[in-house]
């Protein structure tokens, strides 16, 4: 590796871990005249002149995540005659709300989508009171290899889709669903968050899993709000060297957080303060 990185006369190829918040992009793929996650790291790419063409590159994504999405985990990898000047300066480079946290020299023939053997989500439900222990009871019926028609949007895929490993946690407070899959279809883990979110708030039995997987129920089951799902982690095989961010990242992640804290607080305070009419409008004193 060292000897690689301390000269820049061979292509290699290189796989990125990349963390971003997906609130001010339309989806992680590249699109004409929308902000991409693809997009915005391309355009870091070639502004560093690691590549002219992302064709030519093979810049290649793990996997997509829609609009609104984040992630922890997704992986890009591209070729380039100029690793060192990469892995030195590409957070420099990239948007305060997205960042490299890892690099791995790879073999040229690496694909992170084929050569994934396995992806996980998360989805954060928010303060909800949510029984949990429903929850995780009903997901257990997810665990295995199920036709996931009623629970995603299919299209002109196979809806067959096997479940590693599923679970409902605490994390702070907050009720966590996390599932392990080798891949999942379009919407498949909102909908499968908003299933067992309905559960844990009383309004669905335990059993509508099973019903729904067997195509016994299929009643309208909207996706889970985009803002919850984290793409986690996938496993490529790949042993990820870390990498720091930039400064500007970590004082953008400090201002979002903090303007979270301000605005739970104030929106508490104005909750707390509104009072219910007569006529069942409800209006701040």
């Amino acid at each position: 590796m060292e000897k690689v990185l301390s000269s820049d006369a061979t292509q290699v190829r290189l796989a990125f871990r990349i963390s971003y918040l997906g609130e001010r992009f339309f989806g992680s793929q590249m699109q004409v005249d929308e902000r991409t996650v693809e997009g915005e790291f391309i355009a870091a790419c070639k502004r560093l002149a690691l590549f002219s063409d992302h064709r030519e590159a093979v810049f290649l994504a793990a996997g997509r995540t829609d609009r609104g999405v984040h992630a922890q985990g997704q992986i890009f990898a591209f070729t380039t005659i100029h690793p060192a000047r990469a892995i030195s300066a590409l957070n420099w480079q990239l948007p305060r709300d997205c960042w490299c946290t890892g690099y791995a020299l790879v073999d040229p023939s690496f694909h992170p989508r084929y050569d994934a053997h396995s992806r996980i989500y998360r989805y954060y439900y928010g303060d909800q009171a949510l029984d949990t222990g429903a929850m995780s009871q009903a997901a257990e019926s997810f665990l295995g290899t199920h036709d996931f028609s009623g629970f995603a949007r299919v299209l002109d895929k196979n809806p067959c889709r096997t479940i590693f490993s599923i679970r409902v946690l605490k994390e702070e407070g907050v009720t966590v669903l996390e599932v392990a899959a080798g891949s999942f279809l379009w919407h498949q883990v909102r909908y499968m968050a908003a299933a067992l979110g309905e559960i844990g708030a009383g309004k669905a039995d335990l059993s509508m899993i099973e019903r729904r997987l067997n195509g016994v129920e299929c009643g309208n089951l909207q996706p889970a709000p985009a803002p919850g799902l984290v793409l986690w982690d996938i496993d490529c095989g790949v042993s990820f060297s870390p990498m720091v961010r930039e400064i500007r990242s970590v004082s953008f992640l400090d201002r979002v957080r903090n303007h979270h804290l301000v605005m739970v607080r104030v929106c508490n305070a104005l909750s707390g303060n509104r009072v219910r009419r007569g006529d069942g409008e409800v209006r701040d004193p």
